[in-house]
């Protein structure tokens, strides 16, 4: 059983509203202005990086696309250095043949469909090879300030596991998480479910000793207090997007 479908076995069953709108209000007093880990500074950087995070670790993708983006950091560029050109710079990352790939074959498409810049548009982002439902929420709400939630293996961990939005699948999840979380959360809520599921909700080992909203969580397997080491502060190992 993976990991994810144990947090959804496991869950005990959704939370009151009132509770859910404190647990974000807490994520948001510590957190106020959460930032994405991958280093962008354009909407294109950002496309890119997310595109080469699947089944990769965000410090490996920063490592690989700041020379990357070094050498091309617009669809044009980029698409003058051809797959091959792109693989050079990203063959640390998982995958990055077919990664590659797919960034050539989108950044031609950006250049002779979109006037060579990142489109708004949900139908348009997933017409791109290598973007589905969850990069093009990624890109809709990091970029362009959309009240959409992506959900990723800690999204979907850490809404289940809490409470927050049990769902059966991540379609499932995003539904939930965007019909009860409490508007003024929506643009933000994404990171801070992340953050948690990151670095304080584990999948194997939840660090509900460390964890701001145990109390209103509805995991009934809480790990003791003091049993696992401290978590670092929610988003304390991020990078800011360059200016």
């Amino acid at each position: 059983m993976s990991a994810a479908a144990s947090a959804q076995r496991r869950s005990a069953h959704p939370i009151k509203a009132h509770e859910r709108a404190e647990i974000f209000s807490r994520w948001r007093a510590a957190n106020p202005a959460p930032q994405p880990e991958l280093v962008y500074s354009s909407p294109f950087e950002l496309l890119v990086a997310v595109v080469l995070s699947a089944q990769a670790t965000d410090r490996s993708v920063n490592a690989a696309t700041g020379p990357l983006f070094a050498a091309a950091n617009t669809p044009q560029a980029m698409r003058a250095l051809g797959e091959a050109g792109i693989a050079e710079y990203v063959r640390s990352i998982g995958l990055f043949r077919s990664k590659s790939r797919h960034l050539a074959a989108t950044c031609a498409i950006l250049v002779d469909k979109h006037g060579g810049e990142v489109p708004r548009e949900r139908a348009a982002l997933e017409a791109l090879p290598g973007v589905g439902r969850k990069t093009a929420n990624v890109i809709l709400n990091i970029a362009f300030g959309e009240p959409v939630i992506a959900v990723d293996t800690h999204v979907f961990r850490v809404a289940n596991r809490t409470g927050i939005a049990p769902g059966e699948t991540p379609s499932a999840v995003e539904t939930a998480l965007e019909q009860t979380v409490p508007q003024e959360f929506l643009v933000d809520a994404h990171h801070w479910l992340i953050l948690h599921g990151r670095y304080v909700c584990l999948a194997r080992k939840p660090r509900c000793g460390q964890c701001l909203i145990a109390d209103l969580c509805a995991f009934p397997d809480k790990t003791a207090s003091g049993d696992e080491p401290p978590a670092p502060a929610p988003g304390a190992r991020r990078k800011r997007a360059r200016a």
